[in-house]
């Protein structure tokens, strides 16, 4: 086991047996919702988990320490946390040498998940290309990390604010398998349609399971995205959500937002643009996506 883990005693007692853990990120929590509703949504997610069977892990780096799974006091302590660095991959070892505090992002939970042997991963939407790329380089290392670590990653697509026909082609060049759940067209976080078709669909968790364990028992390396379409009565369509985001991204231009800070802030003037509506559809693709990770970690398991 990596000497940099801290596995709590819960999750290392399933993974020991065989029984399906799923991983949280804690990044959603310490900056993807304000207060008090980000500690309530973390502590539904995991209660929804728990109900499909399987145990949580949220992962954060506490004290320099990997932290797989949180106690209801350190899961507070992310949530509250003035000093909690957004940790990517990059900044994993300086954290960890000099006894820092992170919120861990999809790519990092990803990495961390693997270290323990996590392969069923639950967020809210991944990260990708940004739009204007080609002229910013702005590409999420969640993407990269898709290539990288055996974890399947339940989301609701690609989050709204990205280019998500670029983000598709990524992953295709990765070899990244993308499959969404009961609907022949990717998902885009806040709306159940992008415009882009899924280069796979599937019915149910039972055969996202089969294609998992086929990929990793062939030696085939690298992630999946699991994209689970935000229900009928929760999104906001496309191009209502794309018109608040077109505002949103000339604002962070204009304020010189750059990098990671670019994306909490795209969430949270979409939030006030909204009127609250995003965040209410995010807290509710979150728990849907729970119970999808949920019944897929069970079906790995057995």
């Amino acid at each position: 086991m990596n000497q940099y883990l801290d596995i709590a005693p819960e999750v290392a007692a399933a993974l020991q047996a065989r029984q399906p853990v799923v991983a949280l990120e804690s990044t959603i929590v310490a900056h993807g919702m304000p207060y008090p509703q980000n500690l309530e949504t973390a502590q539904i997610v995991e209660s929804i988990i728990r109900e499909g069977g399987a145990v949580p892990a949220t992962i954060a780096i506490l004290d320099g320490r990997l932290k797989v799974g949180l106690s209801p006091d350190e899961l507070q302590r992310v949530a509250q946390s003035p000093d909690m660095v957004k940790a990517s991959i990059r900044d994993l070892a300086v954290l960890v040498a000099s006894g820092g505090n992170g919120a861990t992002t999809v790519a990092s939970t990803m990495r961390i998940a693997a270290m323990a042997g996590i392969h069923v991963f639950v967020t809210g939407g991944i990260g990708g290309v940004h739009r204007g790329a080609a002229k910013s380089f702005d590409i999420s290392a969640d993407l990269e990390e898709m290539a990288e670590s055996n974890v399947a990653v339940v989301c609701a697509g690609a989050k709204s604010i990205l280019d998500i026909g670029l983000t598709l082609e990524y992953l295709e060049t990765a070899g990244v398998p993308v499959i969404t759940v009961g609907s022949e067209t990717f998902p885009a976080f806040y709306s159940r349609e992008s415009g882009h078709k899924s280069p796979f669909t599937v019915a149910n968790a039972a055969e996202v399971a089969a294609i998992a364990r086929a990929k990793w028992e062939m030696g085939l390396k690298g992630g999946m995205v699991i994209a689970n379409p935000i229900a009928v009565e929760d999104e906001i369509p496309a191009e209502e959500i794309d018109r608040q985001i077109q505002g949103a991204l000339i604002e962070a231009d204009t304020l010189g937002y750059r990098g990671k800070t670019v994306t909490p802030f795209l969430l949270k003037h979409v939030a006030t643009l909204t009127e609250g509506r995003s965040l209410t559809a995010n807290i509710a693709l979150v728990r849907n996506n729970a119970r999808l990770g949920a019944a897929i970690a069970v079906a790995l398991a057995g």
